[in-house]
């Protein structure tokens, strides 16, 4: 790293406080709210200091008292814009899981326990090229935003640093802040575009040795030759595109067979690609959960018995996310 970079990290972890990510509500206060002009504001200082040079050359009172008035309104836009985003309350909400490649959207709320009002507040992350959006807080309220970002890889993302700024009321003056909450989003293999069938053994299981009753509707479980027409799930295949490999399904009654459904990492081919044996249980993972076939999970030392249902596709797709992760994604970086 170059001295300039150097020097440049050192004053935004002194003076900024850019330091770890910090966990639970924030106070925006005096020393964390920063106010520099911008462009047009260094236009209008300039312009102040030629109409005073040009006040006293000519000795104008007019002159001078037009350059008081402007310096003066200079100094009460700068007590309202600081006003309009210190001692402002930061806290982060949730971020749902998304997978590799979506767009995740993590929340956060700004709370104003004050009686006045906040205008044209920008929240944004501080990544070079995110656009920022504007928000209004009335007095003693809260409100919510949702910050949208990239995902390009599973695992945990921790949220990038947020700048807050405001160039309220006049446009003279930047008055910004940031905040690094502590937060993370997990982010899921992406699923195999085109995963082959599901890897039904077609061994009978323990619980459906016997034959088959015609009453006592127990499940589903996949298609074997020679049973009955009859017996065929037609909702259940609706949602099976057959075509590109998917399997038939059949009714399950109380004392038939059924088929086991295990999907195991240890059985995938070991000449493939880690992450694409990720994606294939992923994509398996899905396809199980649509049909609504019990299946049973293992990967590596994590095992999860058949089930189905949300908790069950929920816990099978957070330890495909997490799995020979030991830390989460970095962090972002500020421009």
């Amino acid at each position: 790293m170059n001295p300039f970079a150097y020097l440049k990290e050192k004053v935004k972890k002194i003076v900024l406080l850019e330091q770890y990510p910090e966990s639970g509500e924030v106070f925006l206060k005096q020393r964390r709210v920063f106010t520099l002009p911008n462009k047009p504001g260094l236009m209008f200082v300039l312009m102040l200091v030629v109409l005073f040079v040009a006040a006293t050359n000519y000795s104008l009172n007019l002159g001078f008292a037009l350059t008081y008035v402007l310096g003066a309104v200079a100094w009460v836009n700068t007590f309202f814009g600081f006003r309009n985003l210190a001692y402002l309350h930061l806290a982060p909400g949730a971020a749902n899981p998304v997978f590799a490649g979506e767009e995740v959207l993590f929340t956060v709320h700004l709370i104003n326990r004050r009686k006045n009002h906040r205008y044209a507040l920008h929240v944004g992350f501080a990544d070079k090229g995110h656009v920022a959006q504007a928000v209004d807080i009335a007095p003693e309220s809260r409100t919510s935003l949702q910050l949208s970002h990239a995902t390009t890889q599973r695992g945990l993302l921790a949220i990038p640093r947020i700048r807050l700024e405001t160039w309220f009321p006049l446009g003279l003056l930047r008055v910004w802040s940031t905040w690094l909450p502590d937060m993370k989003a997990l982010v899921y293999p992406q699923p195999e575009s085109h995963a082959p069938p599901l890897p039904f053994s077609g061994v009978a299981n323990q619980d459906g040795q016997g034959h088959a009753g015609d009453e006592d509707f127990s499940g589903v479980r996949a298609y074997q030759s020679g049973d009955a027409l009859k017996h065929l799930a037609w909702k259940h295949i609706a949602r099976v595109d057959i075509e590109s490999g998917g399997s038939l399904i059949t009714k399950q009654f109380s004392g038939g067979s059924a088929s086991d459904l295990l999907l195991n990492f240890a059985d995938l081919p070991s000449n493939l690609d880690l992450e694409l044996r990720l994606s294939r249980l992923t994509s398996w993972v899905l396809a199980a959960e649509e049909t609504g076939l019990p299946y049973g999970f293992r990967l590596g030392t994590t095992y999860f018995p058949p089930a189905v249902g949300e908790l069950h596709r929920a816990n099978c797709l957070r330890a495909l996310a997490l799995y020979g992760i030991d830390e989460p994604l970095a962090e972002s970086q500020p421009s």
